[in-house]
């Protein structure tokens, strides 16, 4: 067995009648090399054709995937509003909170199924990439680092941050 490439029968050809100037050989041996070498460049060409088609799809997606990223992040502060109402008639029966609570039901629905996801982090350790320290406390009663209240909750967008949770954290007394 040789570990010499296999090559062309017409290039076999040339190459062992050196002495043979004959115009045709030669004429051959350049036909060859310039179709080898196009068909190099066909198969990069078909490369390169593929590349940005796949390029394209996931820029495509990314697209779809983040399209309403502006209208979910102007419902944010509805569903803040909508919460803090809930929260200062949390001691009242009737109609009007029972209406506010569906909407807010239906609203986080329908936000859940176009990729919005809640931030709401009380008690995990600090993230950066997801939390803003507002400020830190001393606390007996949690490990240093941790996030102790929430001023406000944040937001991903198909696990990409669209709003940061505004936190207190722990730190050591």
């Amino acid at each position: 067995m040789t570990t010499e490439p296999t090559r062309d029968p017409a290039e076999q050809a040339v190459e062992t009648n050196p002495a043979d100037n004959n115009p045709l050989a030669v004429e051959l041996a350049a036909a060859n090399a310039e179709l080898a070498q196009l068909r190099e460049d066909a198969l990069r060409d078909r490369a390169d054709i593929d590349n940005q088609r796949k390029r394209l799809a996931r820029d495509v997606e990314m697209a779809r995937k983040f399209a309403n990223e502006r209208l979910l992040a102007a419902l944010l502060p509805v569903i803040d509003s909508l919460e803090a109402g809930l929260d200062a008639a949390a001691g009242e029966p009737g109609a009007l909170r029972e209406g506010v609570e569906l909407t807010l039901r239906q609203l986080l629905k329908v936000t859940g199924e176009n990729g919005l996801a809640e931030v709401n982090p009380v008690g995990q350790p600090f993230n950066p990439e997801h939390h803003q320290a507002m400020s830190t406390v001393d606390s007996a009663e949690h490990a240093p680092g941790q996030v102790v209240q929430v001023y406000q909750k944040g937001w991903l967008l198909n696990e990409r941050l669209l709003r940061p949770a505004l936190v207190v954290v722990s730190k050591q007394e």
